[in-house]
């Protein structure tokens, strides 16, 4: 440093701090030459700061919003003037620490991971979290020692991640302890956050700092578990799904008859608006339109093939009594046998009298393979 630097180190006699608005700084440490104070200096200390003296290393004195005139009769150091004798070597020398004390807003705070909580609809849930905090020094004295120690310029970032760990890891502990159900959490954002806040607040007292504000601004949950809520959401207001399927149907005749294609058109669209109306309904009565395939594995009731015919069964006339009833292959064998001939009298439901068995429509093929009775000699 040159001789008129040195100079004009010495005779700085104002003393005062503006904060530069591009930075978040909470606390400033003046800077003169060898910290060495004129005697009869002025002190100015703006609203929303305070000046802290620190002398050989220990808290001096802590002075607020105002304006002061520093001599030897309301400071507890020698004035530089006093050390011209040594060479401007002062023997006391004093740093002087402008902390700001106003309000600090729309500091951001969020889980970086998601926090698991047990609802009592939906059980073990993971919810995220986000929103915004505001603080201020209110123990300058206690900052100071605390946190700023011998920074020449200490901001805002430097505690930021001290702040959100703290804030974080106490909102975790209020939410659990709340039992709040998870769907309830949205018109309670206020009392959550008035919860966090008395219980995040001691934490940043110890440092000099008070929480002011805290907001919740959001409290979500994974995408997957948003979506099953959207569903369960739609099948809430669609209501009457009998309803529903009708005002579908009636929406797709509508829209077909609004069809530039011409008269074709109109009648390709009835068609399927009558279709997808049938379709739908048939979705909620369990049938399966015309036209379409049941899925792999599954029958659509209305493909399902006839019961079995019942077989069909005749009485017959042996030895002058009634037997049977007989199905067709049983009376076929009774033909191979030679029990039933062509001209043994058979019944069956249905048939107005007795009739020889050849004169059946369901017997004569049996007879086929039979040779006639043999003409008489």
């Amino acid at each position: 440093m040159g001789l008129w630097d040195r100079l004009t180190g010495e005779f700085i006699d104002i003393i005062e701090w503006t904060e530069p608005s591009q930075n978040e700084i909470l606390a400033h440490r003046f800077t003169r030459y060898k910290n060495e104070i004129k005697n009869g200096a002025k002190l100015i200390v703006r609203e929303g700061q305070v000046a802290a003296f620190v002398k050989e290393g220990q808290l001096a004195d802590v002075k607020t919003p105002g304006m002061y005139t520093l001599d030897t009769n309301n400071m507890p150091i020698l004035s530089t003037i006093l050390g011209w004798k040594y060479g401007f070597e002062s023997p006391f020398k004093c740093e002087v620490y402008f902390i700001s004390t106003r309000q600090w807003t729309d500091q951001k705070w969020g889980t970086q991971n998601p926090v698991m909580m047990r609802d009592p609809e939906f059980g073990p849930v993971r919810l995220r979290a986000f929103g915004s905090y505001a603080f201020k020094v209110t123990e300058p004295g206690t900052f100071l020692k605390e946190l700023v120690a011998t920074d020449p310029s200490f901001e805002a970032y430097e505690i930021s991640a001290q702040f959100r760990n703290v804030i974080v890891s106490r909102f975790v502990d209020v939410i659990g302890s709340a039992k709040i159900p998870m769907l309830d959490l949205a018109g309670n954002y206020e009392r959550v956050g008035t919860l966090a806040l008395e219980r995040i607040r001691p934490e940043l007292d110890k440092m000099g700092i008070s929480l002011t504000q805290f907001f919740v601004e959001n409290i979500s949950l994974p995408p997957e578990v948003e979506q099953a809520l959207d569903k369960r959401t739609q099948m809430g207001v669609l209501g009457n799904l009998d309803q529903y399927a009708k005002f579908q149907s009636a929406e797709a005749i509508r829209d077909a008859a609004q069809n530039p294609g011409g008269g074709a058109g109109i009648g390709a669209g009835l068609g399927a608006g009558m279709a997808v109306g049938a379709h739908m309904a048939n979705a909620f009565t369990g049938t399966t339109a015309p036209g379409t395939v049941a899925a792999p594995g599954t029958a659509a009731p209305g493909m399902m093939p006839p019961p079995l015919p019942q077989a069909v069964a005749f009485h017959v006339a042996l030895n002058g009594q009634q037997a049977g009833p007989f199905d067709v292959a049983s009376i076929g064998q009774k033909i191979g046998s030679g029990e039933v001939a062509r001209s043994t009298l058979v019944w069956k439901p249905g048939m107005a009298s007795w009739a020889a068995a050849e004169s059946v429509p369901e017997l004569a093929p049996l007879f086929a393979a039979v040779p006639p009775p043999l003409p008489p000699i």
